[in-house]
């Protein structure tokens, strides 16, 4: 029986890199106390598997073999560098954490998952700006290559390489100590960190620029971080509550989007479509949420607002009054324009749209919502139920030129040619 052909054993590098890459880098930063120094080291420890393994196949432990061989090379590297500082008795502590590469050992890692958690607080740090934050997450702990991130977020790979590169600096000049943060430091960064992930996921479901309505690899990244920081934290609440959260989302995903990619809307989704195992498991998570007395935590309640609808068989049963309450309490919890915004659209299905409108009035200076498509979107729309068809248009018009998304853009447009052929509400 011949040797599987290189594409197949690429793949299976790749696919071993996907899920080995971040506890080999928080295994090696662990002793070298520098995230991009350890990257280094793991990137090495790829480049000997895809010379190494198409000729001699895939070991049948490949984690162990790439943390063997990672630590190697950082054995060699301290080496140089202590002959090179003359620090030998460094050296010796060093050379001799890594050297222990039996497989129990790398068990005892995996099941404590401190590395990772420390690599994670340490990717996510708000020393770093919030772009290079996702950028380092996505590749220290999600393993995408500089490419793969570059057109997930639409950007120039010399971007994404420079934010990079600019963040593993920044980590090694501040000496930022690569550990678990505690006492009062642990809520700002765990909320960092909670951030980072939502993000990376917002862009997945809905992509702010380019030709795709969603980019759901970006989706299905942030909730292995989340599924990861869940088991790594069990005890708290909001975690769930942004894994809940994105998993009700998520379970939208068939039905967001038509045969043609182009955007399908809430009210009118086929909600057959919509995956169940993902709502189960994403009201299992809110209930956890809950019971760590989480339930008024910012994801939670965003959370609790995915599950109404979830729960809802048809939008005609959504229950808009609970959807309305819990906005007005998120808009206490966590106050925010969007909210407002968010809220106004809830309030309409309760109250109609002349109260939304008078909600939306409040935020028309608002200097964050300056730029945002969707506030006159949402005009645009209760405008149009009013029969303000000329107003509605013109609002519809105004959301399409503010949209980055293509879409988004298209969807907008042809919103606002529908105000002029289709009068009345």
């Amino acid at each position: 029986m011949g040797m599987p052909a290189n594409d197949d054993i690429n793949r299976r590098i790749e696919a071993v890199w996907r899920i080995e890459a971040p506890r080999l880098i928080a295994s090696l930063a662990r002793v070298l106390h520098d995230v991009g120094l350890a990257e280094e080291m793991a990137q090495d420890a790829l480049v000997a598997a895809m010379e190494t393994w198409p000729t001699r196949g895939v070991p049948d432990r490949p984690g162990a073999w790439l943390l063997t061989t990672a630590r190697r090379r950082a054995i060699d590297y301290l080496r140089h560098e202590a002959l090179q500082a003359r620090k030998h008795e460094q050296l010796g502590h060093e050379t001799a954490l890594l050297q222990r590469t039996d497989d129990d050992e790398m068990e005892r890692d995996d099941e404590s998952g401190d590395n990772l958690l420390r690599l994670i607080f340490t990717a996510c740090h708000p020393v770093l700006p919030t772009d290079a934050r996702v950028a380092l997450a996505l590749r220290v702990l999600g393993g995408l290559s500089t490419p793969e991130i570059a057109r997930a977020f639409l950007v120039a790979e010399a971007t994404v390489a420079q934010r990079i590169v600019r963040a593993k600096r920044t980590l090694a000049d501040k000496r930022i100590p690569f550990e678990v943060p505690a006492g009062a430091e642990l809520a700002p960064r765990l909320a960092s960190v909670l951030g980072v992930i939502y993000l990376i996921f917002n862009e997945g479901y809905a992509a702010t620029a380019g030709r795709d309505w969603m980019r759901p690899e970006l989706c299905e990244q942030a909730l292995r971080l989340g599924r990861v920081l869940a088991a790594l934290v069990p005890r708290e609440a909001e975690v769930h509550g942004l894994l809940a959260l994105m998993e009700l989302q998520a379970s939208r995903f068939a039905a967001r989007i038509d045969s043609r990619g182009e955007p399908v809307l809430l009210a009118d989704q086929d909600r057959a479509r919509w995956d169940k195992a993902r709502i189960r498991r994403g009201l299992e998570a809110l209930a956890q949420a809950a019971a760590l007395g989480g339930a008024d935590g910012p994801y939670a309640l965003q959370a609790a607002l995915a599950a109404c609808h979830a729960r809802a068989e048809r939008y005609a049963d959504t229950d808009w009054k609970c959807i309305a309450a819990l906005y007005a309490r998120l808009a206490q919890v966590a106050p925010s324009p969007v909210v407002q915004l968010n809220r106004a659209v809830a309030v309409a299905m309760v109250g109609g749209p002349q109260a939304a409108l008078d909600l939306l009035d409040r935020l028309a200076d608002e200097p964050r919502l300056a730029q945002y498509h969707l506030l006159p979107s949402v005009r645009g729309d209760l405008l149009r139920k009013l029969g303000r068809l000329d107003e509605a248009r013109a609002c519809l018009e105004r959301a399409a030129h503010l949209a980055g998304n293509d879409r988004e853009r298209e969807l907008l447009r042809r919103r606002a040619l529908a105000c002029t052929h289709h009068p009345g509400a």
